[in-house]
């Protein structure tokens, strides 16, 4: 009796102009060769998830990553044409950028190889329920500093609603190592929220 193999398929993000976007390389081998893919491999025998997600990211896009963590795994038996094959979905947030790489908005993933348009539909309330709850990955996505106008655009975008500002601002202020930061200049003066150093 055949065993499925485990692959480790990465959900790597990154916001931006008030977007949040999601990293895909185009594949050169078959099947779906010439098709968008997310970054995966193969678990290698011995190997951690986190590991094989991170070699994911090198050997296809070049991105790397300082956050990574595991989504949800993905079951479905005929989800690979070439067999039974297990989906460990993990998020990363990019720390960089390559030019291998295409971007592609959060909301509309399109036509991608396997069920990969799936896994980023399935897994996006899941990073919703990350953000401002999950400090590694709030941080990473947000940045060191950030205007209450970035927050609304990132929770817009990842819970598919526009929050409320003033619950948004009580929100914020309850995120462990999150602080405000006085106003920002320019119109409106938006209001600043920073990390502390931890």
């Amino acid at each position: 009796m055949r065993t499925s193999l485990v692959s480790v398929d990465v959900l790597a993000v990154r916001q931006r102009g008030g977007e949040v976007e999601f990293a895909t390389y185009v594949r050169d081998a078959e099947p779906y060769a010439g098709r968008p893919a997310l970054p995966g491999v193969l678990l290698l025998e011995g190997e951690r998830l986190e590991a094989a997600g991170r070699r994911a990211l090198a050997t296809k896009t070049g991105l790397t990553t300082s956050t990574i963590g595991q989504l949800v795994v993905f079951d479905e038996p005929s989800r690979d044409p070439r067999g039974a094959t297990l989906s460990a979905a993990l998020w990363a947030v990019a720390d960089d950028d390559s030019p291998t790489v295409e971007w592609r908005p959060l909301q509309e993933p399109g036509t991608l190889a396997f069920d990969h348009a799936q896994i980023v539909v399935f897994c996006q309330p899941l990073l919703a329920g990350l953000l401002w709850d999950d400090v590694p990955f709030t941080r990473a996505l947000m940045g060191e500093q950030f205007t209450v106008g970035d927050a609304i655009s990132a929770t817009t975008v990842l819970t598919g609603e526009q929050p409320d500002r003033g619950n948004l601002n009580k929100k914020l202020a309850g995120v462990p190592h999150l602080r405000h930061a006085g106003f920002g200049p320019g119109r409106g003066r938006p209001s600043l929220w920073e990390w502390d150093d931890v």
